[in-house]
């Protein structure tokens, strides 16, 4: 067992019952589903979690205490790097999956969408990888290393340029039944853990949802591995989404890519599906798919099966919108959201002091005690 990252944490704080897996104690509906198989990560989690609900609840001064180990922080954040890159591991091995049962032979490739730092024009590149490149390496480092490879020039010298966005694309070289032109991944993963944590523990995507004056802004903080599927028409879309809700994937194939053969590797688990193809219950971007959250491997992921036409505009806005704007407007979620919930904001800078700085003097709220032990 782990030992404790906060204490104390006793019995009677513990609001909701711990379940074990892997050997450590977990809270059954701890919203950082991925955190199950990382130990510290998951005790960490936890006890924010105990640690938030006593301070709600008006717990007396004692409880208040907040001792981290710097070992066990490092663990921590270690785990959540692991569990990332293996998470975009799995997107890419189902991508893989899906691509060779729709598509056929394809065409790998990594997609950039950089700027320029001091014009800032926006540029593409596409440049091929190897399926092993893609399954070894994170979105972002191909995208990185892509970038890497461009020198820009203009009278007064040589430019900088910084990357916007990265994807992974499959290409079909011949045209297929199901009309599917092309799949792509994404992750948006938050490189910022303490960002990340804390909109976990505090449910943020639906404190958002929920609340009238932010729900506008819920686009902003949803954090999903997501596959795309490019199709003609909508009528297209949605005979795919008919096949992939009936998909399973022979033993045959998950063996050729070293997979396990069993029911959490053969089928895709449908959570959730939401039709925005119809003209009513279009987004008011004019966004338009099939949208599903679907579980596989033990993981969740989200698939949109989209039109090229909608896929097309989309993708133009993304070239011309400002990446920087995207960020500002996630960040001001984040900072209304702990205008009125100043635990939050505590939990934010509490979390950027473990994992970034924390040789200067910890945040404080309400009297909380912050202790960080060797």
């Amino acid at each position: 067992m782990v030992p404790p990252m906060i204490q104390p944490v006793s019995h009677e704080a513990q609001t909701h019952v711990p379940a074990h897996v892997d050997g450590v104690a977990a809270v059954i509906d701890s919203p950082l589903w991925m955190v199950s198989k990382a130990p510290a990560l998951n005790e960490l989690v936890v006890a924010l979690q105990q640690h938030r609900r006593r301070v709600d609840e008006g717990a007396a001064e004692p409880s208040r205490r907040l001792a981290f180990s710097r070992h066990q922080v490092a663990r921590a954040r270690l785990e959540f790097s692991d569990m990332i890159r293996h998470g975009e591991r799995d997107l890419h091995l189902l991508a893989g999956l899906l691509a060779e049962r729709f598509l056929g032979t394809v065409r790998r490739r990594s997609v950039v969408i950089g700027e320029i730092e001091r014009t800032r024009e926006r540029f593409t590149l596409a440049v091929d990888v190897t399926e092993a490149e893609v399954i070894e390496s994170t979105d972002l480092d191909l995208g990185n290393r892509v970038l890497a490879r461009l020198a820009i020039a203009d009278q007064r010298g040589w430019l900088r340029a910084s990357l916007v966005s990265s994807v992974v694309e499959y290409e079909a070289d011949a045209p297929n039944p199901m009309s599917v032109y092309r799949l792509l991944t994404r992750i948006k993963a938050e490189e910022e853990i303490w960002n990340k944590v804390s909109d976990e523990i505090f449910e943020l995507d639906q404190l958002v949802l929920r609340d009238k004056q932010l729900r506008h802004l819920g686009r902003y903080v949803k954090d999903v591995f997501g596959i795309k599927i490019v199709v003609g028409t909508p009528e297209d879309a949605e005979r795919l989404q008919a096949a992939l809700q009936d998909i399973t994937f022979d033993d045959e194939r998950l063996a050729s890519r070293g997979l396990p053969v069993d029911a959490d590797h053969r089928c895709l688990r449908f959570i959730e599906v939401k039709n925005y193809l119809e003209h009513d219950s279009r987004k008011r971007s004019g966004w338009s798919a099939m949208k599903s959250v679907v579980s596989w491997n033990g993981r969740t992921f989200e698939i949109q099966v989209q039109p090229l036409t909608n896929f097309l505009h989309e993708r133009e806005r993304l070239t011309r919108e400002s990446h920087a704007s995207f960020k500002t407007t996630r960040e001001r979620v984040r900072d209304e959201v702990a205008a009125r919930m100043p635990l939050f904001g505590f939990y934010r800078s509490l979390l950027r002091w473990l994992f970034v700085d924390p040789t200067s003097e910890p945040p404080i709220h309400d009297g909380v005690e912050v202790v960080l032990t060797d």
